[in-house]
C-alpha cells in the first residue's frame, strides 16, 4: 500500500484548495457497516413494465415516463432534507428517460472508480493487466479501497487519462481534477452530472462502446460483486431476479461534516437495462445519505417498471 502523506502540489491544485472545502477520505470511522441479511423466501415475480408499447393500428406508441408525477413524488420525499439531490433514470433498452434537477454538479466521491477502471481497460485489455493491477482493480470497484483507487489513477496518467476516458465515453461535465493526487483522493472531489453518469454506465452495455465486450464484461463482473457493507443505493430498487451492477461513493467534507452520498449503477432483468444516477450533497451522516439516495431511485424505478410477488 502507498504510505500516507501529504505531498508538494502544484501551484493550480493550492488554488483549487483554497477554493473548495477540504474532504475526508470515505474510509472513516462513519463507513457503513454490513446489514444482516435476512432470508427471502423463494418467489415467482410478475414484471409490469408501464413502458409497454401500444398499439394504434400500424403505429407503435411508447407511453411516456409520467415525469411531473415522478417530480412531486421525490419532491415530497426530499422536503426538509438537507442538500441538493440530482437524479436519472434511463430504460437503455426503450429509450425512456427520467431526470430530476439534472443541472446540479455534484461531486462523485467514489463512483469515479469505474471511470478509472474503464479508462485503465481502455488502455489495456483485462488478460494482458499485471496481476497485482488486477487485484488494485477488484480492491478499487468491491472493497472501494482508496490507494488502489490512487495507483490505478496514476497509471492511467491522472487527471489527464481520467478526462480523456470520459470525452471518449462522450462525458460532458466531469473533468479531472489535476495534480499529484496520490493519498488525496483528489478523484473524489470530480464534479460531474447525472446524464454523464447515465452515460458512462450505456458505456458498459452498449455494442456501440469504446470499450470492447470482453472488458465491458470485467467491468460488469466486479460492479456486479461489491462487498456486503457496499450493497446499497441503487441495489434497493431492483426487484427479485433482477442483476445490479453498481458502485457507491461516500465522503465527508471537513469544514461542515456533512456527507456526499453517490449511487450509480444498472438493473437489468426481462429484457430492460436501466441505468440509474443518484447524486447528493449535504447529509448529516452517510446512513442518513444513503436513506436519501435509496429514497429516490425506488421511488424513480417505480414509474418504470413495477415488481410483484
Amino acid at each position: 500500500m502507498i504510505a500516507g502523506g501529504v505531498r508538494t502540489l502544484p501551484r493550480l491544485v493550492i488554488a483549487l484548495a483554497l477554493l473548495m472545502p477540504p474532504f475526508v477520505p470515505e474510509k472513516t470511522s462513519a463507513e457503513p457497516r454490513a446489514r444482516p441479511q435476512a432470508a427471502t423466501p423463494v418467489r415467482v415475480l410478475r414484471y409490469t413494465h408501464p413502458a409497454a408499447p401500444v398499439e394504434t393500428g400500424r403505429v407503435t406508441k411508447r407511453r411516456p415516463v409520467p415525469a411531473k408525477q415522478i417530480s412531486e413524488r421525490l419532491d415530497r420525499f426530499l422536503a426538509g432534507r438537507p442538500g441538493p439531490v440530482s437524479a436519472m433514470v434511463e430504460d437503455l433498452t426503450t429509450g425512456r428517460v427520467y431526470r430530476y434537477h439534472p443541472g446540479e454538479r455534484l461531486i462523485t466521491a467514489s463512483t469515479a472508480k469505474v471511470q478509472i477502471l474503464m479508462g485503465l481497460l481502455l488502455r489495456t485489455p483485462w488478460r494482458r493487466l499485471p496481476g497485482p493491477v488486477r487485484h488494485d482493480a477488484d480492491l478499487m470497484i468491491r472493497h472501494s479501497d482508496n490507494h488502489a483507487a490512487d495507483r490505478l489513477w496514476s497509471r492511467i496518467g491522472g487527471a489527464a487519462g481520467f478526462t480523456e476516458a470520459g470525452r471518449r465515453f462522450g462525458l460532458r461535465h466531469t473533468q479531472g481534477v489535476p495534480g499529484d493526487c496520490v493519498d488525496l483522493y483528489c478523484w473524489g472531489i470530480t464534479r460531474t452530472s447525472v446524464e454523464d453518469q447515465v452515460r458512462l454506465m450505456r458505456g458498459l452495455v452498449s455494442g456501440k462502446s469504446p470499450l470492447a465486450a470482453k472488458e465491458r464484461a470485467q467491468a460488469l463482473r466486479l460492479m456486479g460483486a461489491v462487498a456486503g457493507d457496499q450493497d446499497w443505493g441503487v441495489s434497493a430498487a431492483a426487484c427479485e431476479g433482477e442483476r445490479v451492477h453498481l458502485k457507491n461513493g461516500w465522503l465527508r467534507r471537513v469544514s461542515t461534516k456533512r456527507w456526499a452520498t453517490v449511487s450509480v449503477g444498472l438493473i437489468r432483468g426481462h429484457g430492460h437495462d436501466y441505468a440509474v444516477a443518484v447524486l447528493t450533497e449535504g447529509s448529516i451522516d452517510v446512513r442518513y445519505g444513503i436513506a436519501t439516495v435509496e429514497g429516490v431511485a425506488e421511488r424513480v424505478m417505480r414509474s418504470f417498471r413495477r415488481c410483484s410477488g
